[in-house]
């Protein structure tokens, strides 16, 4: 699926501008930063709480499809300039990781 109609499908808020020609495989969960920096596969929705600069670093080495923000969690300034610098497409929603990333699977997988 391409993150574009991903994008419009989800329902989760877009934090930072969507790259319509990226193509989405899978989806990771994962909080740890050294964990998906060697196992986020490239073209995955990352879900994660994790707002920082570092989570940004991480979807761009890893060639992620784009980062979804859960449980209320926000990116951080840093993290939010470096993201539309790198073009990581970034979503966040309050749902609970795991509600967030099977709401994703489905969608990716119908």
């Amino acid at each position: 699926m391409k993150l574009k109609e991903f994008a419009e499908k989800i329902g989760f808020e877009a934090v930072t501008e969507v790259d319509e020609d990226k193509e989405l495989t899978k989806v990771y969960c994962c909080d740890l930063l050294s964990f998906a920096m060697s196992r986020n596969p490239a073209g995955s929705v990352w879900v994660t709480v994790m707002g920082n600069v570092n989570s940004i670093a991480v979807a761009v080495l890893t060639d992620g499809g784009c980062i979804i923000l859960a449980e209320g969690a926000q990116l951080d300034e840093a993290a939010l300039a470096k993201a539309k610098q790198q073009g990581v497409a970034v979503f966040k929603t309050d749902m609970p990781v795991f509600d967030a990333a099977l709401m994703a699977h489905n969608l990716i997988n119908a």
